[in-house]
């Protein structure tokens, strides 16, 4: 049997996301249109041969590292958001990050291919933390990887979304930063209307604040829907590549 050693693993880049924190980060892809994401190839795979086809495609599914928890290590049992965080499911029935291996699996719209100096791949629809780790990258091919007719097991459809409210001042506020980020206001709605609170907490009256490039978004959720409070600026968290 092949030991732990026979299988190196180098990341080909880091991702550099619009989610600065776990908290708020959309539950699975695609639920976060605007979310866009891009990823730099490291040398050797920085070539523009490395990806030469790929713009072909419209999807790609990236696996990657669930670095920001992968310390903590796995858990026989875990408790899916889905199932309101009460019950538990067995891990491998589960996305959870806490895995025996912390492996990640991703589908993303492929956006643009960039090989003019190196390689840098845009994505949109992506659920992961900035500075993820990616170990590799696939083509999506629908005619296989499509299944209509899959079971979703204890994840039945789409999840409900939230009505979200802007308040005068929050307007105001998210100017200055979608002149630098001009999908900021569309992913606000989006990540506010996956209520990413956990499943215990459904306090009405307590503020959250999630952050998304360099700003906090603060908001509460009451039964109205998520209202925007405030956009301030806020101190990135680095997730930077390690040197």
């Amino acid at each position: 049997m092949p030991t732990a050693s026979a299988y190196p693993m180098t990341p080909i880049g880091y991702l550099a996301s619009p989610f600065q924190e776990k908290f708020g980060i959309p539950r699975q892809p695609g639920l976060a249109p605007h979310a866009r994401a891009t990823l730099t190839l490291l040398p050797p795979f920085n070539v523009a041969d490395s990806v030469r086809g790929l713009a072909a495609f419209s999807h790609v599914w990236l696996i990657f590292a669930f670095h920001g928890t992968a310390a903590q290590g796995w858990h026989p049992t875990v408790r899916p958001p889905r199932l309101g965080g009460n019950a538990r499911v067995g891990v491998f029935a589960s996305r959870s990050t806490f895995r025996p291996n912390p492996l990640g699996l991703s589908v993303a719209k492929l956006v643009h291919v960039e090989t003019e100096l190196g390689v840098t791949l845009t994505f949109s629809g992506l659920d992961l933390l900035n500075g993820t780790p990616i170990l590799d990258l696939k083509p999506y091919i629908p005619f296989v990887d499509s299944q209509p007719d899959a079971l979703g097991g204890f994840v039945a459809g789409t999840p409900p979304t939230l009505p979200v409210i802007w308040t005068a001042q929050a307007r105001a506020d998210v100017l200055p930063f979608a002149a630098e980020y001009p999908h900021l206001p569309a992913l606000i709605d989006e990540v506010l209307a996956q209520d990413p609170r956990p499943a215990y907490q459904q306090d009405p009256t307590r503020h959250y604040g999630v952050k998304l490039y360099s700003c906090n978004v603060r908001f509460v959720v009451t039964e109205k829907g998520a209202t925007v409070l405030a956009v301030e600026a806020a101190v990135p968290i680095c997730q930077s590549a390690p040197q």
